[in-house]
């Protein structure tokens, strides 16, 4: 495996993994006391039926994700290892050892049409743990061998360490490697994805990328009223973006589904207690989304971010892909690795009070 020195507990099982056979479970003592659970899967590939997104496979080495991000939409599939949504899925990682092998061999099959293979479409491939298991450098080989075109959504800058393989895969396949930035407001940031990078240094990997010529999007995503919505903490977001020639631009509103909401709740009161009646409201009856009306009011900072004062475009802007664009009910992640973006007009800066 690839750490040693650790504790081992075998013939433990995870359901949904594999054969759910545990490798080895241990703790890492300069990773927040996060436990990390080495499986060894059956497959790699994993396909979306439908294709409604615009991609048909993904691949996810890891479950569960450190960044701790309170409004993540993939919380609710780690119940389905037996975990809970909430600390389990910030603390107990899954860590597939065998995917770039598995990769390797699924992409070699005469069967495999070459279609798009979208990465971080359920927890971040550049989390933490990558820096130590390094597996994008392998699944990327991978897919360039194949000549399999690749669409990535992260929030870490960790992605330059492999801007090299990109670099010369754009050179003869369809690359995108896109990078959420929901918030630049410290504040904002750190309450509600404490474990990240910076947001700002995920802009200047975007800045990098189109340097390279590698496609290369923001995603603001996702846009919760009252605590990062407001204009006059997106424009910042939209002008980096368009300093730094971003390929696309799109924005989504939260969505909140199932366990989700549970731990976006509890958050908070925890944090926000001011602002529960106001979600309470947007989500009543157990609505994942909120309506169409309130979402074109929480997305509206991001309309129009295509033109410039001077009502010209920005520079490489692309089209919405198909299923939604911004406001919508596509997931932030799909609109992202999907390769465009649209995006809702700005109304004006307005006065910004301190958020926690």
């Amino acid at each position: 495996m690839r750490w040693d020195e650790q504790r081992v507990e075998n013939d433990l099982r995870l359901p949904g993994v594999g054969d759910g056979t545990v490798v080895r479970t241990f703790d890492a003592p300069e990773a927040m006391g996060i436990n990390f659970h080495e499986v060894r899967a059956r497959s790699a590939l994993n396909h979306v039926p439908g294709g409604r997104y615009g991609f048909s496979y993904t691949v996810n080495a890891f479950r569960g994700c450190s960044h701790a991000c309170s409004y993540c939409f993939a919380r609710r599939t780690h119940t389905f290892l037996d975990f809970n949504a909430g600390r389990d899925f910030e603390r107990e990682i899954v860590v597939k050892v065998n995917v770039p092998e598995l990769l390797r061999a699924e992409l070699a099959r005469p069967s495999w049409k070459r279609e798009l293979v979208a990465l971080g479409t359920n927890t971040d491939p550049y989390q933490w743990v990558e820096s130590r298991y390094r597996f994008m450098p392998e699944i990327l080989a991978a897919l360039e061998a194949a000549e399999t075109p690749v669409s990535v959504l992260t929030k870490s800058p960790l992605l330059l360490r492999d801007v090299d393989l990109y670099e010369q895969m754009s050179k003869h396949l369809p690359v995108s490697v896109n990078l959420s930035v929901p918030t630049l407001d410290e504040d904002a940031w750190r309450a509600t994805e404490p474990h990240t990078p910076s947001p700002a240094a995920r802009l200047d990997a975007v800045a990098e990328l189109r340097k390279r010529g590698i496609d290369s999007g923001v995603l603001i995503a996702p846009l919760m009223p009252g605590i990062n919505d407001d204009p006059a903490q997106v424009q910042p977001i939209i002008n980096r973006a368009r300093e730094a020639d971003a390929t696309f631009l799109g924005g989504v509103a939260l969505h909140l589904r199932d366990e989700v909401r549970d731990v976006f709740f509890a958050w908070l009161e925890a944090k926000r207690p001011d602002l529960l009646p106001r979600y309470e409201q947007l989500y009543a009856k157990g609505r994942a989304y909120m309506r169409p009306e309130q979402r074109k009011r929480t997305t509206r900072a991001v309309r129009g971010w295509g033109r410039n004062r001077g009502g010209g475009k920005l520079p490489n802007a692309k089209a919405p892909p198909a299923g939604g664009g911004v406001g919508g009910t596509t997931p932030e992640e799909a609109l992202a690795t999907a390769g465009g973006g649209g995006s809702p007009a700005p109304t004006g800066p307005a006065g910004q009070q301190p958020l926690f």
